[in-house]
């Protein structure tokens, strides 16, 4: 590959283009998760109830242009927000070039094959709850890490 292929390594965040910035995705869908904050510590836990738009085939949004419109406290991840990016799972490529780590050899930018983020088993495909099918306060018990 490319040293010019390689952006991400040489292109600061808030420099990428929207193409660019777009292909960090690694297509996990773990941000679809809903997560828990704790009021008192901060801490944010993540559960296994994913947004009813994500399609658990493919992990990719049927409404990701107009989510904000259907879900209106869904995150619109930005370059300006690279500092705040802790609460992302640590497999994020967004979280790992915010931090100066270099990306999962899984990731599509590296293996080249956008199915490799399912093959290594690291995506939500097939897994995971639909929130429109779990009562809110029943969340707490479906937590499966902390962030």
């Amino acid at each position: 590959m490319s040293a010019d292929r390689r952006f991400w390594e040489t292109t600061p965040l808030k420099e990428m283009s929207r193409q660019q910035w777009e292909s960090l995705c690694d297509g996990c869908a773990l941000c679809c998760l809903h997560k828990l904050e704790d009021e008192d510590s901060g801490d944010v836990y993540y559960t296994d109830i994913h947004c009813r738009y994500m399609d658990q085939s493919n992990c990719q949004c049927t409404v990701y242009q107009d989510r904000q419109t259907y879900v209106p406290h869904c995150v619109w991840l930005t370059p300006e927000q690279a500092s705040e990016f802790h609460w992302l799972p640590e497999t994020c490529a967004y979280r790992l070039v915010a931090e100066g780590k270099q990306l999962k050899e899984w990731h599509p930018l590296i293996s080249g094959d956008p199915e490799s983020v399912h093959y290594s088993d690291v995506s939500l495909r097939g897994k995971g709850v639909a929130d429109n099918l779990v009562n809110e306060e029943d969340w707490e018990d479906h937590i499966i890490w902390k962030a």
